[in-house]
Formats: structure tokens, sequence, C-alpha cells
């Protein structure tokens, strides 16, 4: 079967399929002067692995269907009245658009993928659609796994199409001119080189783009302006997902009278993304309160594990059974105050008790073994899949070690994944 092929694969193959060079001039092309290819790909970088990983086709068609029994539930009446009634008021205004790049992050577990989270801000895909690109078979053996050469201009039609109907979805009768790619300090974050890369997609592309901090904006005429120019778009970088930060007033008032387009926008994270919501999404019993399918229910059943917020009430029974237990902050990202129970201390168990976390049933992430400085080494691994309108659009993964998802692991970082057979996503 597909799924111990790829057991198999991730297990045995130790092939290095990223040609370096081809992956640095794809990457020069739309960052011409900026020095940041070198420094992306420098020794010190461990952002791009220089190794797949294999993912089978049954795994694949099951997180498929996982995705799908997410999506019903969030267009059920019933939950989406439960999670909004517990979000801030920002978030409760629906303009149309589905928000771009929704992120589901698996681990392979021992009964198939299990979903750990959702993201609405998930960062990588214009460069995990580089890496793909530079991807060289280095044997027969992997060769049968490719899906031919990534087709740039394809995919960035789509990609432009998807941030056109954001905006029709809320101004069906206009034009899209000005796209603002928005984060904290720019500039000093991680994955500025990825903003750099928007911006050169959308102005290939006729569409004005800038790249801002939350306080660079101000509203004048009805209209969201920043360095002089009218802002149509925002695509939101922002980890403030409910613009509460005073940082972010300018663009939550934006938001909320519908003089711009926000997207990723707090009432889709609250849809999808606090972690709160998985607790009703693994509770059979609320969800058919909710009136939601059976087949729903099952798929949800066997692909994510249970989860529950923690409270007072069940603060004693979590804290007896915390080695089988993941904490994470309701609305937390990157592994930011994320715990294993196993590793807690009182100190932090007193501070989780007094802040908002939910607690999910371990599911240790599968592994990669791969020839790092000439010796074996596992790396563990986790599969994200990027959608837009409940379709994969891009499958990667994050290769680690370590308690939590990083960037910082000598061999590691993001990996290219091929699926055993071949699917369809435009980048594996």
């Amino acid at each position: 079967m597909a799924k111990e092929l790829a057991e198999a694969l991730n297990k045995d193959c130790y092939c290095i399929t990223v040609n370096r060079e081809a992956l640095h001039d794809s990457l020069e092309v739309h960052l011409r002067d900026s020095g940041l290819p070198e420094q992306l790909l420098n020794a010190n970088s461990h952002l791009f692995a220089d190794s797949p990983v294999f993912l089978g086709q049954e795994h694949l068609q099951e997180m498929e269907q996982l995705i799908r029994a997410v999506e019903k539930v969030a267009h059920n009446g019933a939950y989406r009245a439960a999670v909004l009634a517990a979000a801030p008021a920002p978030s409760r205004q629906d303009f149309g658009p589905r928000g771009v790049f929704l992120g589901y992050d698996f681990h392979l577990g021992m009964d198939g993928p299990q979903l750990i989270e959702v993201n609405t801000n998930a960062g990588g895909v214009l460069l995990n659609l580089y890496l793909a690109s530079a991807q060289q078979a280095c044997c027969d053996e992997v060769i049968t796994f490719f899906g031919g050469t990534t087709n740039f201009a394809e995919v960035e039609q789509e990609l432009i199409a998807m941030f056109k109907e954001e905006w029709q979805s809320q101004f069906p009768d206009k034009t899209l001119h000005t796209i603002a790619i928005v984060d904290d300090k720019p500039s000093e974050q991680f994955l500025y080189p990825e903003f750099l890369l928007f911006q050169s997609l959308f102005e290939r592309h006729g569409i004005e783009a800038i790249i801002a901090d939350p306080k660079d904006f101000t509203i004048s005429e009805n209209t969201l302006w920043s360095e002089g120019r009218k802002i149509d778009l925002v695509y939101n970088r922002l980890t403030d997902f409910y613009l509460e930060s005073p940082g972010s007033d300018c663009l939550r008032a934006a938001y909320q009278s519908g003089i711009v387009v926000l997207t990723p926008s707090p009432y889709v994270y609250a849809l999808y993304a606090d972690k709160r919501n998985l607790s009703l999404l693994s509770d059979s019993n609320r969800l058919k309160e909710f009136g939601v399918e059976e087949d729903v229910i099952t798929a949800l059943k066997h692909s994510l594990p249970a989860t529950v917020t923690v409270t007072k009430d069940n603060a004693a029974l979590l804290w007896a059974n915390r080695k089988q237990l993941f904490f994470k902050p309701a609305t937390g990202y990157g592994s930011r105050g994320a715990y294993r129970g196993a590793k807690l201390t009182k100190r932090v168990w007193e501070d989780i008790t007094h802040a908002d976390y939910i607690a999910q049933t371990m599911v240790p992430p599968s592994e990669r073994q791969l020839i790092i400085d000439g010796k074996k080494q596992s790396l563990k691994l986790d599969i994200r899949c990027v959608t837009y309108n409940a379709k994969i659009q891009q499958l990667s993964a994050r290769l680690y070690q370590g308690q939590t998802t990083n960037l910082r692991t000598e061999g590691g970082g993001l990996a290219t994944v091929f699926s055993t057979p071949n699917g369809n996503c435009f980048c594996q």
C-alpha cells in the first residue's frame, strides 16, 4: 500500500533532492539586490531541508476527508453561533471573504493523520513553491514520485485569482488595485523575504503592493491609506488575530466599517483557528446537538485528537493525566506558550490554569530519517495542508527536533512532500 511505501521511504531514503543553486537562482530573480537569497540559504538559516518527505495517498485522502468535515461544521449555523459568541466583537462580522491560505497541520499517528491545529496565517507558501521547483531526482527510486516541473505561471495565476476572488466577494463591482502586506515590524520578521516575494508577485500581475506595519495606516474620506496610497485589500500576516492591540486600532476600524478587504480576517480566525474550537470539533455529543451529520462526526472522531478547554473544574484531572496531554494557548501561534504535559512544572501549570488554554491528547509526530554530517539522525515531521475554499492548494512538511515545530534544526526546515503515488496539489 502507498502508506507503507511512504513509511519505508521516510525511514530509508537518504536522497538529497534540492538543487541549491537552482533554488538560489529562482529566488534571486524576485529578490534581486536584496542579498536575501544568500541569507535564506546560508549554512545557519535551517529554513530549507535538503530532502523530501513522503506521504501515502491513503493518508492524503484521510486529510482531505477531515478538511471537508471541518468545513461542513464551520457552515453549521449552531456551531457558528457557539464559536462567535465566545469570540471578541470584531470577529462577528462576515463581509464575504473566505480567507487566504488556511493551514491544517497534521501529525501522522498510529491511526493515520491527526489534526493538531488550524492556522489562518499560514506562512511559507511561496517559499515552499520555490523549494518544490528546485527538486531534482537523484536516483531511480525517487524519480517515480516527481510530478514534473513546477509551472510557476500557472500557480501564480491561481494565487492571483484567489486574492481577486477575496476582493470580489466583498466588492463585486470594483477592481482590485492595491494590496498591503501587513505584519508588525515586517522587515524584522523571520519570513520577511516571503513578503518581498508576494510584493513582486502582485506587482507582476498589475496590482500595486506595499509592505506595512499596522501602525502605518490612516483612515480618511472613508478610505484606508498607507504611504499616500489608497489600500483596497490587506493581506494579513499579523498574529494579533482579533486586532485587539492598540497598534491595530486603525485596521480594526477599517475592517469593522467594511471599507477594506482584510484576509484572513478575525471572523475567519474565530470560525477556524481559535484553538478552543477543537474542543467542540472533538465533542461528538455537542456536534449531534448542532445537527451535524453522522458521517462528518465520524470523520472528525477518527482524525481529531480529543481536546478540552482547561477550566478550574477539570484542572485536577488534567494535571493527573498531563503526561498524555499537550497544552496550547487558545489564541497562540508558532508553538509559543505550548507545553508537553510530561515536562510541565507546577509553576507553569499555575500560569496555564489562569489563562485560556486547551489540553489535547498527545499524538507524537512521525519521523524522517536523514544523514546529517555523515550520521544517521531522526527528525520529527509535521504535514501542512494549505487550503482555499476547502480544496488543498499545497502540501508541505516541516522537519525538526525538540518539543515543538521550529526552523532552527540542523538538517531540518521546510520540506517538499511527495505523495505515493502522486497527488494533484500544486506544490509537492
